[in-house]
C-alpha cells in the first residue's frame, strides 16, 4: 500500500492549520471533550473488542483499558488545553542592528507531527488536542492492540472537525499494519518529526530506522532513595503511590534505594507495599531483614536482572546502599533518565542530589506520579522525553514549536 498520499494530505492541512482563529481552535477542543464524554458507550463498547484480544495479566492491559471515568480524565484534559495560552507567535527576542534591520524570533508550529505508540488510547486524543492547539498536523500510528480504540475517537475527532468545516486531514491515523509504521519511518519531506511511545523495545527500533528526526519519550527506570535523614511517614506515602498508584505508567516506582544507617526502619518503611501484593526483589541485606515480616509468597531474593528493569507490574527491586554518594552511582548506573527522587529531610542531601542526578525530572520528598504533563501545568502531554535536544521532560504546548527568525527591512542591501 502507498502511504504517499496520506503524508502530502497531511503537509498540506498543516496551512490550513495556520490561518484558523484562536477562537475556533478552542471552541473545537472544547466540543471535543463534550463528544468523547457523550460517546463513552461506544467508547468502552470498542475498548472492550480491544481488550479482548489481549491477556489481563499483560502489563499493556491496563494502558489499554478505558473506563467512564478515564475518559472523563481525558476529556478534562482536553479542556485544560483549550483554556491554555498558545505558545505560538510568542517572540522570544526582538532587536533592531545598526543599519536598522527589524530581527524577531518567534515561537512557530514543528509542521508534521507523527506518533507511533503502543495500546495507549488515550494518546489519541492527548496529540490531537496539543498538535491542534499549536497548529501541528498529527499523524499517528497506533498499535493493533488498540486498533478499534483508536478508530473510534478518530471518528469522534473527525465529526468535530466536520462540524466546524476543518480538513479532516489535520489529524491522520494510519491503519494498524505494521507497513504503516516503515512508512511513516521514511516519510522525509513530509512529516517534520517523529516521536514513539511505548516500550524500550519500540523506542530503540524507531531510533535505529527512521530516516526523520526523532524525539525520544523513554522508557521509565524509576529510583527511590531513602536517605539517612529520611522521615519514616512521608517514605511510607512516597513509596507507596509512586509503586502502586498505577504501575503500568512509565512514572512508577522500579527500584527502592535505602541507607544503610535505616536498616532498622526497612520492615516498616516497605511493609504497606503488601496490602497491595507487591512483589519484592531484595538484595541480601535487605532480605534478612524482610524475611522475618513480609510475606513470604511476594519476597525474592535479587538478581542481577533486577536492578535497571522497568517493571511495569506490582514487582520492586529493594537495595541497601552505604551512603548518598552509593545511591548515586547506583542511579547513574541503571536510570533511564526519567525520574529520580530522594526522601530526606538533610538540606545538604537534597541539594546535592538534585543537583547530580541526571534525570528528566528530579523529587525531594514527593511520589514521581507526578511526572506527568497534566500534573506539570500542561494540559496534557505528548510524551515524556528522556533527551537534551529541544525537549526534556513532560512534552506540552512550548515542546510542539520551534522558532523562525523574522526579518524586516527597508531596502537594506549587504556589502
Amino acid at each position: 500500500m502507498d502511504y504517499t498520499l496520506y503524508f502530502k494530505k497531511a503537509q498540506q492541512a498543516s496551512r490550513i492549520l495556520t490561518s484558523l482563529a484562536k477562537e475556533t481552535i478552542d471552541a473545537v477542543l472544547t466540543d471535543l471533550a463534550i463528544a468523547l464524554v457523550n460517546n463513552t458507550n461506544e467508547l468502552l463498547s470498542e475498548n472492550a473488542r480491544d481488550l479482548a484480544k489481549m491477556p489481563i495479566d499483560d502489563p499493556k492491559y491496563d494502558r489499554l483499558k478505558l473506563t467512564k471515568e478515564r475518559i472523563q480524565d481525558i476529556a478534562n484534559d482536553v479542556v485544560n488545553v483549550s483554556k491554555l495560552d498558545s505558545p505560538l507567535g510568542y517572540v522570544l527576542s526582538d532587536k533592531t542592528l545598526d543599519n536598522k534591520l527589524q530581527i524577531k524570533k518567534i515561537r512557530v508550529p514543528l509542521g508534521v507531527v507523527g506518533v507511533i505508540y503502543e495500546a495507549r488510547p488515550n494518546v489519541t486524543v492527548d496529540v490531537f488536542s496539543l498538535c491542534f492547539k499549536t497548529g501541528n498536523v498529527a499523524v499517528l500510528k497506533g498499535g493493533s492492540d488498540a486498533e478499534f480504540s483508536n478508530l473510534a475517537i478518530a471518528k469522534i475527532i473527525h465529526q468535530v472537525l466536520e462540524k466546524y468545516e476543518i480538513s479532516g486531514d489535520v489529524l491522520t491515523l494510519l491503519p494498524a499494519e505494521r507497513t504503516a509504521t516503515e512508512a511513516l519511518l521514511n516519510a522525509i519531506g513530509f512529516v517534520d518529526v517523529l516521536i514513539p511511545r511505548g516500550s524500550q523495545s519500540l523506542i530503540n527500533y524507531v531510533r535505529a530506522n527512521s530516516k526523520i528526526p526523532v524525539i525520544e519519550t523513554g522508557a521509565g527506570i524509576v529510583h527511590t532513595y531513602f536517605d539517612e535523614s529520611g522521615n519514616i511517614e512521608k517514605g511510607k506515602a512516597i513509596i507507596l503511590n509512586a509503586k502502586t498508584r498505577r504501575v503500568s505508567v512509565c512514572n512508577a516506582l522500579d527500584c527502592v534505594l535505602i541507607h544503610q544507617h535505616r536498616l532498622n526502619d526497612v520492615a516498616s518503611l516497605l511493609s504497606p507495599l503488601a496490602e497491595k501484593d507487591v512483589e519484592l526483589f531484595a538484595d541480601d541485606k535487605s532480605y534478612e531483614i524482610l524475611k522475618n515480616t513480609y510475606p513470604s509468597a511476594l519476597l525474592h531474593k535479587a538478581l542481577p536482572e533486577h536492578f535497571g528493569t522497568e517493571f511495569l507490574a506490582l514487582k520492586l527491586a529493594v537495595k541497601i546502599v552505604q551512603d548518598l554518594d552509593e545511591a548515586l552511582d547506583h542511579i547513574a548506573a541503571y536510570s533511564s533518565k526519567h525520574s529520580e527522587a530522594i526522601i530526606s529531610e538533610d538540606a545538604i542531601s537534597i541539594t546535592k542530589f538534585l543537583n547530580q542526578v541526571d534525570a528528566a525530572a528530579v523529587y525531594a520528598n514527593a511520589s514521581t506520579a507526578f511526572t506527568d504533563g497534566a500534573q506539570f501545568g500542561l494540559g496534557a502531554e505528548i510524551g515524556i522525553s528522556t533527551q537534551k535536544l529541544h525537549a526534556r521532560g513532560p512534552m506540552g504546548l512550548e515542546e510542539l514549536t520551534s522558532y523562525k527568525w523574522v526579518v524586516q527591512g527597508d531596502g537594506q542591501v549587504r556589502g
